[in-house]
C-alpha cells in the first residue's frame, strides 16, 4: 500500500471567517462559529478576519471601542483554542487590498441591489437607521466580498441570516469573471452551523453583550450561575408535577446546543412534558456543563490577557501572511482589469 505525501496548505480548502470588534465574544458565538472553527482549522486552511473596519461602519463615533476589542475578540480566539501556527489570524484594516477591492467591487454593483439584500434591510431596520444610513454600512456587501474574494475562500462559515452575503458575494465574482475573461476569482460556499442562532438567556431572539442577556466566554462561575437562574423556561410550569413545554424554553436550547449525551436530553424533554422534572434541576445540569465548558477557556483567556504583546505579535504575524494572499490577488485583479500594478 503506498503513502499518500501530506497535502500542502495551499492543497487545503480555504476557510475565511470572523467577527467585528465590538465587544467579548459570547456563548452565541461560541455555539455558532467558534467551535467549528477550532475543529475545522487541521483540515482546512483558515483565515480568522477580526472585522474592524466592518465594525467602524455603525460604530465610527467611537473608534477606540472597536481598537480596543481587536486584542479582546483575539485573544477570545486564542482561548478558546484557536491556534495560530495553523489558523491565520488578521486584523481587517492591517490589509490594504480589502480595502482597495472593496473600491474596485463597489464599480460592479448597484446602490438598488444593495438595498434589495435582505440581510442590510434587517440590520438597517433593527438599528433604526431609516434613510440616515452611513455609505459604508449600506456597502458592506461589497466589503465581505472583498474580504472573501481576496483569500479565495471556498468555504465561509455562516448563519442562515447571511445567506444573502454570500449570494451578492458570489454575483460580484461572476461579474468580475466575465469582465476580466477569466476565472480569476472564485466562488465561495456557505458553511451553516448545526447549532442555529443562540437566544439569549432572556428568551429573546439575539444574545448580545449591550442588551445584558449573554454569557460572554471570560465569565466567572458566579456570573454563569446568575445568567442560568435568569433563563426563560415555561411561564406556566409553577410546580414540579406540572406538565411543561419544551419549544421556546431557553435551558433545553442551551442544553441541545451543548449537552453532549443528546439521549439523556431526550429524556429529560419526555420527562419535562409529561410532568415530574423542575426547572430547577434542569438548570443545575445546564449550569454545571457551562461551568465545565468555560472554566478552561477562562483560564487560557486570564494568562494571554496577562500577556498581550504576545496576542499583538500573532496578530502581527498573521497580518505579514494575509498580506502576501490578499495582495496576491490584488495582483490578479488588476492585471485582469487592464489596471496598473504598482509594486
Amino acid at each position: 500500500m503506498s503513502i499518500q505525501p501530506t497535502p500542502n496548505p495551499s492543497d487545503k480548502p480555504v476557510i475565511l471567517t470572523g467577527d467585528r470588534t465590538t465587544g467579548a465574544l459570547h456563548l452565541g458565538h461560541y455555539a455558532g462559529s467558534l467551535r467549528n472553527r477550532v475543529a475545522l482549522q487541521h483540515s482546512h486552511r483558515q483565515f480568522l478576519l477580526l472585522a474592524d473596519a466592518q465594525a467602524l461602519t455603525d460604530n465610527a463615533n467611537d473608534p477606540a471601542k472597536v481598537t480596543r476589542n481587536v486584542l479582546e475578540v483575539a485573544t477570545d480566539y486564542l482561548a478558546a483554542g484557536i491556534d495560530p501556527q495553523v489558523t491565520t489570524i488578521c486584523v481587517q484594516s492591517a490589509l490594504p487590498a480589502l480595502a482597495e477591492l472593496t473600491m474596485l467591487y463597489l464599480n460592479f454593483v448597484t446602490v438598488a441591489r444593495l438595498e434589495r439584500n435582505p440581510t442590510v434591510k434587517d440590520e438597517i431596520k433593527m438599528r433604526g437607521f431609516g434613510r440616515d444610513i452611513p455609505a459604508g454600512f449600506l456597502c458592506y456587501p461589497a466589503a465581505q466580498a472583498a474580504d472573501i474574494t481576496a483569500f479565495k475562500a471556498t468555504v465561509v462559515p455562516v448563519g442562515e441570516d447571511q445567506l444573502p452575503m454570500i449570494e451578492q458575494t458570489n454575483e460580484i465574482v461572476r461579474r468580475l469573471n466575465r469582465q476580466m475573461g477569466r476565472e480569476v476569482l472564485v466562488e465561495a460556499k456557505a458553511l451553516i452551523p448545526q447549532v442555529g442562532r443562540l437566544p439569549g438567556v432572556d428568551g429573546k431572539a439575539k444574545m448580545s453583550k449591550s442588551l445584558g442577556n449573554a454569557i460572554v466566554l471570560s465569565a466567572s462561575d458566579a456570573e454563569i450561575a446568575e445568567a442560568v437562574n435568569r433563563m426563560y423556561t415555561d411561564p406556566n410550569h409553577l410546580r414540579v408535577s406540572d406538565p411543561g413545554t419544551v419549544e421556546g424554553n431557553v435551558v433545553f436550547t442551551y442544553l441541545d446546543a451543548f449537552d453532549p449525551d443528546v439521549e439523556a436530553v431526550a429524556d429529560l424533554k419526555a420527562q419535562y412534558r409529561r410532568g415530574g422534572l423542575g426547572d430547577v434541576a434542569l438548570k443545575r445540569r445546564l449550569e454545571q456543563l457551562l461551568r465545565d465548558l468555560l472554566g478552561p477557556i477562562r483560564e487560557r483567556r486570564a494568562a494571554l490577557a496577562s500577556d498581550p504583546d504576545t496576542v499583538m505579535d500573532i496578530l502581527k504575524a498573521g497580518a505579514a501572511r494575509a498580506r502576501q494572499v490578499t495582495a496576491a490577488t490584488q495582483a490578479e485583479v488588476h492585471a485582469g482589469l487592464g489596471l496598473f500594478t504598482w509594486t
